[in-house]
């Protein structure tokens, strides 16, 4: 489990294909090398990666067919920065919002405009995911736990503040940029709650009040 608050910006060292879509990265690092294990998950562009060796310097760990497939991780290249972040630790502060590590699919960025100091990307996504996506609601972009500001369609606006900007990768995506999208994992459970339960009973307000809402 992440928060989707980036610890630190890495730099691909090397991808190694293991095969026609499993492959291997290695990733140049400092702050999140301090207490690192081998098995220890580590968020990757918000991809939950599982480190399979590491030295004082860099980690690697191996992607999986389904998620190069599934993810923005097939665009990297060598010296291509990503987003870190470690698994959330139980004795400190908790920001952003609860994240997984399991990205549902990628968006491309269709707008990118400023405003005063903030930085405003348009994204659109899959439609399959629209259900998930309203104005307040929490995304994570890239692994980055962000607000969504404006909802229309399977088009979503969030904003960057300049910390947000520099401190991640993000400042630095344009138009036509892939990036990975998690949506809310409590409105995901909410809705395949709602769609298992509705499919033998009628959703009215005596089923709600039946169920605890």
């Amino acid at each position: 489990m992440f928060t989707g608050i980036i610890e630190e910006k890495g730099i691909i060292r090397s991808m190694e294909q293991l095969s026609k879509y499993a492959m291997s990265l290695t990733v140049n690092a400092e702050k999140i090398l301090m207490d690192m294990e081998v098995g220890d998950s580590i968020a990757v562009n918000g991809t939950c990666l599982t480190v399979t060796s590491f030295d004082n310097k860099s980690f690697s760990a191996e992607v999986m067919p389904e998620t190069v497939t599934s993810t923005s991780l097939r665009t990297l290249k060598t010296g291509s920065a990503v987003n870190l972040e470690r698994a959330m630790a139980a004795n400190r502060r908790f920001g952003g919002h609860f994240v997984t590590g399991h990205v549902d699919g990628t968006g491309k960025i269709v707008g990118k405009y400023y405003k005063e100091n903030a930085i405003y990307y348009d994204i659109e996504l899959n439609k399959a995911l629209e259900r998930y996506v309203l104005k307040k609601g929490s995304i994570a972009v890239d692994g980055v736990s962000l607000t969504i500001f404006h909802v229309q369609g399977n088009v979503f606006t969030i904003s960057l503040i300049p910390h947000t900007a520099s401190a991640t990768i993000l400042g630095k995506k344009d138009k036509g940029d892939l990036v990975n999208i998690e949506c809310d994992v409590l409105a995901r459970q909410v809705d395949r709650l709602i769609s298992y339960s509705t499919k033998s009973q009628e959703l009215d307000e005596d089923f709600l009040k039946n169920t605890g809402f």
